[in-house]
């Protein structure tokens, strides 16, 4: 099944400058400390207009917290001038509802930062469109049925907000034709018991009736401090990939992620984490700083807040300095998050750093 984007592995093979650094650092403080993340992701706001059944932030309590536009204008091009690459707007709230964000996806974008948008498209600020869609690397927008009466029951909303999901998503994909634009517009789908049936409809639907670029099937990954509990094999579901391959065309694929559901359910992971605290990182709406989204509001893994300081000297601070000692020596892999973010990027620096091959100079 085509995935071009990569959307069900990962990308870091194209890092190979940063991964030298984290090999070259290893243990040691000093070289670590200013090895800086290629991938952020930035919470603007942490209100949202859902309550979906399975998210996985409902701890934090969706709090109006919101990162000031001003504030945004300042640590924009440091993060450029650090060596941040790229940054998803999503997060514990919906970033659609900062009525900023237009600009800050703007912002992001001149201070020479790659941008993207995880939504549930739901509401769209007037001037979207025009300012923030030619400023977007990719949108991907969380639609978690085929039918409005699901839809409702899952996103714990409106029916008529998952008409509106789709009238803003066939807007952004006819906007991005008049205007010849690159963003890359998809959707994605958690398969869950009560919207398996219906995968097939959103799939049509995405491909004929909205004009996006994919519909990624992904399976549930259960966050240590949600309060909602998901136990779900997807063992039985994975001969549905084969099913949904009809869908694909050659301008629209179905990205039904079965080697993470496989995953899920595997004994053999890594030991060690070796993505943070480096390659990626989280600002909440609040401006904390946190080294990994899996724990979040746990200290140990916040480095400071970017409304009192720079981010570089956040990064560079002592919090940060004991959460690099903390994962590189006590952290216990098997009580952290299942297929979490950087998953496959820590697959892939385990084998490198821990479990190399025999005889690797015979290329």
């Amino acid at each position: 099944m085509a995935d071009p984007n990569q959307i069900d592995s990962h990308k870091l093979i194209f890092h190979p400058s940063r991964v030298a650094q984290i090999l070259e650092a290893g243990a040691d403080w000093e070289k670590a400390k200013h090895i800086y993340p290629i991938y952020m992701e930035v919470s603007p706001i942490g209100a949202c207009n859902h309550r979906c059944t399975f998210c996985s932030v409902d701890y934090i309590g969706y709090k109006p917290n919101r990162l000031s536009i001003d504030l945004m204008r300042e640590r924009l091009p440091e993060l450029s001038r650090l060596g941040i690459k790229s940054i998803m707007f999503a997060g514990e709230g919906e970033p659609l509802l900062h009525k900023d964000i237009s600009e800050m996806i703007s912002l992001t974008k001149k201070s020479g930062i790659d941008a993207s948008v995880t939504t549930n498209a739901s509401v769209m600020p007037k001037n979207f469109l025009e300012m923030a869609l030619p400023n977007l690397s990719w949108i991907k927008v969380s639609m978690n049925a085929g039918t409005a009466e699901s839809y409702a029951k899952i996103h714990q909303t409106k029916p008529e907000d998952f008409y509106k999901a789709q009238e803003n998503l066939a807007a952004l994909a006819s906007r991005r034709r008049a205007k010849n634009l690159e963003c890359v517009l998809g959707a994605q789908i958690l398969l869950l018991p009560e919207n398996a049936d219906e995968i097939a409809t959103l799939a049509k639907t995405c491909r004929d009736d909205l004009g996006i670029d994919y519909l990624v099937i992904k399976p549930y990954s259960q966050h240590l401090s949600s309060n909602n509990l998901v136990d779900i094999d997807y063992t039985s579901w994975l001969e549905m990939g084969k099913e949904l391959e009809k869908y694909t065309t050659d301008k629209f694929n179905v990205i039904f992620r079965s080697h993470t559901m496989r995953k899920y359910t595997e004994t053999d992971r890594y030991t060690r984490c070796h993505s943070t605290p480096f390659l990626w990182g989280y600002i909440m709406a609040n401006g904390i700083v946190s080294g990994c989204s899996a724990y979040l509001l746990n200290e140990m893994f916040e480095f400071g807040n970017i409304n009192k300081q720079s981010f570089e000297e956040i990064w560079t601070s002592d919090k940060r300095k004991r959460n690099f000692e903390y994962v590189t020596n006590e952290l216990d892999i098997t009580k952290c998050r299942k297929n979490c973010r950087m998953d496959e990027a820590n697959r892939y620096l385990f084998k490198l750093i821990d479990e190399p091959p025999s005889h690797v100079n015979f290329i």
